[in-house]
């Protein structure tokens, strides 16, 4: 049998209809996992040595011999520090920011007056002066122009064509700035350089032997370094190549021992001992190692130690020392 509910049951049943919405169920089982969050932090922090779990950082001892190390390294660190270098670049810094703030601060308007009156002087001197007349005329204009600065400070008055501040950094900069100043208006002057050769040898010390490449000459080659003798040619340099000065000694002795009755006797050896060939008059080109066998009654020198002065006038190619090395042989 069935039964027959009423209104008010109808009305119940759409109220828990709208009390159980989806927004709603949502936001209960939000506050759910929150109060389970809440609660399982809480039982974390209660739990005791929690906090103490953390690993600790141990202090670790280092002993009396780590520690002296330690220190002599920490000394020869500051020991190798070049102090003095580091200073000296330091005020070198400063120095050039001061020169360069000074150079900053003249402006390009008065660069190109002290331009102007600087090419004047240079011009009075004419196109012949040399380079200590240009000199001393700048340094006549760099005087003069200081005392006018100095006169006209002195008596409270500004210079002709110049305010009080220009004239202030042209009088710092003719006094402290003077190279700066010329490199600025694109000025350069070569500086005369006077080379003196000093001999600091002693006056009774000997000449440094000259070293001859190869064995030792024998005593009758009567080598002589710088040396240049003529004669008439047994053998043709251009074509006879030695190894050292003393093969073509011994080449010089051998042909004498070997000649024929009659025929020309070596009696002179002449070698080119140098690298880059040996100077002559002739119109040959005279390379290393070059060996002249020669013949002479009686040997005569063309060329000792220097070609003369008036020599080289008149050959422009000569060198100053005699490239050669020759000797007479004595048997």
């Amino acid at each position: 049998m069935m039964r027959s509910f009423g209104p008010a049951a109808a009305l119940g049943g759409r109220s828990a209809a709208r009390w159980c919405t989806y927004r709603r169920v949502t936001v209960a089982i939000c506050l759910g996992n929150l109060v389970a969050v809440l609660l399982v932090l809480r039982s974390l922090y209660s739990a005791p040595g929690y906090f103490n779990s953390a690993p600790r950082r141990v202090a670790v001892e280092y002993s009396a011999e780590q520690i002296r190390l330690v220190e002599e390294s920490i000394r020869i660190r500051r020991v190798a520090v070049p102090v003095e270098l580091v200073e000296a670049v330091k005020k070198l810094e400063k120095a050039f920011a001061r020169e360069e703030k000074r150079r900053k601060e003249l402006p390009l308007e008065l660069k190109q007056k002290v331009s102007y009156e600087i090419l004047e002087r240079l011009r009075d001197l004419g196109e012949n002066s040399n380079t200590t007349e240009q000199r001393e005329a700048l340094e006549s204009w760099r005087v003069e122009k200081l005392r006018d600065i100095r006169s006209s400070s002195a008596q409270n008055l500004s210079m002709s064509g110049l305010s009080n501040e220009e004239s202030r950094m042209l009088k710092r900069a003719l006094e402290f700035n003077w190279r700066m100043l010329m490199e600025d208006i694109g000025l350069w002057i070569p500086v005369s350089a006077w080379h003196t050769e000093h001999d600091d040898k002693p006056e009774n010390e000997p000449e440094e032997e000259e070293i001859i490449a190869g064995p030792p000459l024998p005593p009758e080659c009567n080598a002589q370094l710088h040396t240049d003798y003529g004669g008439a040619a047994v053998r043709w340099g251009l074509t006879h190549h030695k190894e050292s000065a003393a093969d073509c000694c011994q080449a010089c002795l051998d042909q004498a021992k070997r000649a024929r009755p009659g025929a020309l006797k070596c009696n002179i050896w002449v070698y080119c001992p140098s690298e880059y060939g040996c100077y002559s008059p002739d119109k040959y080109e005279h390379k290393h190692q070059e060996c002249w066998l020669k013949q002479a009654d009686h040997p005569k020198l063309n060329f000792k130690d220097r070609y003369s002065e008036s020599y080289r006038d008149a050959h422009p190619s000569a060198p100053v020392v005699v490239p050669w090395m020759s000797g007479v042989i004595t048997v």
